[in-house]
């Protein structure tokens, strides 16, 4: 039985919203740790949010469940929702589940913030 573990998060404060970069591998036991901080930021109805998944090496089905979360979150408060970042590794699991269509994802923090 795996338990939560805290994924450590820098968050960012921008014009308009917040930029979150998490640390470390987002898996079953790290995933509700980066889901709660998500929502933490989300009460604070930011216009923006940027992911940056720079320093994400590996992602399971359930790091990616709670991204797709945070997407249906931002979409109800209005709020924009933008990957940047991601690592070959990540990029091939959202490729493969057909998931770079859904999201928007750039390749980096400028091009996030410009938009």
């Amino acid at each position: 039985m795996t338990s939560n573990q805290d994924i450590p998060i820098q968050i960012t404060d921008t014009e308009g919203g917040f930029v979150l970069t998490p640390e470390g591998d987002v898996d079953l036991s790290r995933a509700p740790s980066l889901r709660s901080q998500i929502a933490a930021v989300f009460e604070r109805k930011p216009g923006k949010v940027i992911m940056d998944l720079g320093k994400v090496p590996y992602m399971d089905s359930s790091g990616v469940a709670t991204l797709v979360e945070a997407m249906q979150i931002a979409n109800r408060s209005q709020s924009t929702f933008i990957l940047t970042g991601l690592q070959e590794r990540v990029r091939s699991i959202f490729e493969i589940a057909r998931l770079d269509k859904v999201f928007t994802i750039v390749d980096t923090l400028e091009s996030a913030e410009g938009m």
